[in-house]
């Protein structure tokens, strides 16, 4: 018999009709053996290598019509310790390059199982009933199941994406095919743990973010993750201290007319400086654009107000209250984006997701321990900044209130605001991105010291020149003409 090598595929069984052929093949270095029976075609990599990267295939020839089981049914790979978990007519494990499959004599598929490629995939039910069977090989002592910490962490991740009708079809599913698989103990374990999330039972539960369900207040633990990156960073480094020139008068209002001009044009809301200043001195919208007057007027008239701008949330409650009272009094031209009230459904910004509704308060909340334990203004500041940005609990708004939380952290410690220009919004949002995408906080810690570090550089008594140092630094040019901002005391003269 010839064997057309280009129609193998990478893992393949022998049988008696191709023997010989495939002992031709192996003197002629086109295939190897790995196994009793299992033959390959990649001749280049390690063994080792070819069994992990194919191990689905490998259970498919040898224990085929298996099903996924134990840890292997969630992870979908070859365990830390190298094993894969399958159940099937009869026990036998085999062992091949460091991969030892463990087939545990059990009940075949069941409603819910899914075939593919030889074998079964377990349903979810099926999946956690299983991991809540006693959880250590005999011989070894190996843990062939996720903890039940890891299971509760997976149910409460459920119920962040499908809500409790997701919860209870899984319910419903497994107390089906519980007593097929002689798993109603197991059953009623995980009943004890979704009546817990659900809080329509007591049962004790391991997991922080289980946990957090069971209380009511369930968070966001992706998002909240990006927050710790940024209080890890904020921890590691020193900050300067960097006093503001005056607490109140001309030279306060002036630095706060700035604030709400730049964090508006930030989000799109964009008039030219002697108009915005005309609606700030005036107090009236112009006729043609009312909302976006509004825009300016509601925001300056936070961050121009010291009694304001001194309050920080003392606790949870607080920084909960204080949000939606600033949020207010920023968005009361535009009573269509729901002032003062957390979204209800999730927003968007691009590709990115931002927190979901019924995670809004209790990622808040979470995060806000983080902020408390943090002593330095500067990092208290980036810290309430990023959250409330990353978590954007509101229809719209969400930028300039991260903002004003950021600078009244500064100005109640008596601290030069952040204030970040026209020119320089490409940087923030980019930095900003870093820590969401990536879960690297240094460059946006970077920025807003630079921004900081601008704003301490202007001589803010004087409007008009505050006005003609920041055109000197490119404050107001469009970030698409690649002016980089500068510090004007480094800028050079005529």
């Amino acid at each position: 018999m010839a064997l057309n090598i280009k129609n193998l595929p990478i893992i393949f069984l022998s049988d008696a009709s191709m023997s010989a052929a495939i002992g031709r093949e192996i003197k002629a270095g086109n295939v190897r053996k790995i196994g009793p029976r299992l033959y390959t075609t990649n001749v280049s990599d390690e063994p080792a290598y070819i069994i992990r990267q194919n191990w689905m295939q490998v259970l498919s020839l040898l224990l085929p019509g298996c099903v996924l089981s134990n840890r292997t049914a969630f992870e979908g790979s070859v365990s830390s310790t190298g094993r894969v978990y399958v159940t099937g007519e009869y026990s036998r494990q085999i062992e091949l390059h460091g991969v030892k499959f463990i087939q545990t004599k059990g009940v075949s598929h069941v409603d819910g199982d899914t075939f593919m490629v030889g074998l079964y995939m377990p349903s979810r039910a099926r999946t956690f009933l299983v991991n809540l069977t006693p959880s250590r090989e005999r011989n070894s002592g190996k843990l062939k199941n996720l903890s039940r910490v890891e299971i509760e962490r997976r149910l409460a991740e459920i119920l962040n994406a499908q809500k409790e009708e997701g919860l209870n079809k899984l319910r419903d599913q497994a107390r089906a095919i519980a007593p097929q698989l002689g798993l109603e103990k197991e059953f009623a374990e995980l009943d004890d743990i979704i009546g817990a999330l659900l809080r329509t039972r007591k049962a004790t539960l391991a997991d922080p973010i289980a946990k957090a369900h069971q209380l009511g207040i369930p968070y966001d633990p992706a998002a909240l993750e990006r927050v710790e990156k940024l209080w890890a960073a904020l921890l590691s480094i020193p900050h300067e201290y960097r006093p503001a020139s005056a607490a109140s008068g001309t030279l306060f209002y002036n630095v706060a007319f700035f604030d709400a001009y730049f964090s508006n044009f930030i989000e799109g809301t964009r008039f030219g400086v002697d108009e915005a200043k005309n609606i700030v001195d005036t107090g009236v919208p112009p006729a043609s654009r009312t909302a976006d007057g509004h825009d300016i007027l509601g925001t300056y008239r936070v961050v121009s107000s010291l009694d304001n701008m001194r309050k920080t949330p003392g606790n949870s409650v607080e920084l909960l209250e204080l949000l939606c009272s600033r949020h207010t009094d920023i968005m009361v031209g535009r009573p269509d984006k729901r002032p003062g009230q957390f979204k209800e459904e999730v927003n968007y910004a691009g590709a990115t997701k931002f927190v979901d509704p019924d995670l809004v308060k209790g990622t808040l909340t979470q995060g806000f321990g983080l902020y408390q334990s943090l002593e330095h203004p500067f990092a208290r500041a980036l810290l309430i900044m990023f959250l409330v940005a990353e978590v954007h609990p509101f229809d719209d708004g969400n930028g300039r209130t991260a903002r004003i939380m950021m600078n009244s952290e500064l100005v109640s410690a008596g601290e030069t605001r952040i204030i970040i220009p026209s020119v320089f919004r490409n940087e923030y949002v980019a930095s900003l991105k870093r820590i969401s995408n990536h879960k690297q906080p240094e460059s946006f810690i970077a920025v807003m010291t630079y921004a900081q570090k601008f704003v301490t550089s202007i001589s803010f008594d004087d409007h008009a020149i505050a006005r003609q140092q920041m055109e000197a630094c490119a404050a107001f040019d469009d970030p698409a003409d690649n002016k980089r901002l500068g510090i004007f005391s480094e800028v050079p003269t005529a």
